[in-house]
């Protein structure tokens, strides 16, 4: 099987950006609509007890967590945000370009609620409007949702060892066994006659 050619870093930088941003946008879009037209803390079904659209404003964290804490919220996700920019320069990996980008527009669309809306700069209260009542009693928007999927795919990427340059760690380990004992060996015994 072809091994696929290495991203070039601008490239994987590209992706991170354009998906970040149609992310944001999106989260943004859903959560205008949300609060020009859905009535505050009311549920409206869409498939019954299955998904419901129910707006709330989230001071804290999920199910509401740390609520008198808001601003934790904003420094820690400014600090999720910053990494994976920092991190997005050594990409060479379309699949971590494309989950690190969808979970930077997420954690951009969560961090301009805490920026922008109501109560204040810094403290702002996230908009919230999907339920799924059956599942979990958790209400959340289209950011939360490209957050936990990043963060589950995140997970599997490391478990598989896959790299953020594309490669895998299990070649990295083949590939210092094998110079190891094959041609490591021999420049020791040089070395010590």
């Amino acid at each position: 099987m072809a091994e696929r050619r290495s991203l070039r870093r601008s490239a994987a930088g590209i992706i991170v950006a354009i998906l970040a941003a149609l992310v944001l946008a999106a989260d943004q879009f859903v959560k205008h609509l949300t609060v020009e037209h859905l009535p505050l803390h009311e549920v409206v079904p869409v498939l019954g007890e299955f998904l419901q659209l129910y707006f709330v404003r989230n001071p804290g964290a999920a199910f509401s967590i740390g609520s008198d804490y808001t601003w934790i919220f904003t420094i820690a996700l400014s600090v999720v945000a910053v990494v994976i920019i920092w991190k997005a320069f050594d990409l060479r990996s379309r699949i971590w370009a494309v989950v690190l980008g969808c979970l930077l527009g997420g954690v951009l669309g969560n961090l301009t609620d805490r920026f922008f809306r109501e109560p204040g700069f810094a403290v702002g209260h996230v908009v919230d409007m999907i339920s799924m009542p059956w599942m979990m009693p958790a209400i959340f928007n289209v950011a939360d949702i490209f957050i936990v999927c990043g963060m589950i795919t995140v997970a599997l990427l490391v478990v598989l060892g896959i790299r953020l340059d594309g490669t895998r760690e299990k070649d990295h380990v083949e590939s210092a066994d094998a110079a190891g004992s094959g041609h490591g060996e021999p420049e020791v015994a040089q070395r010590e006659a």
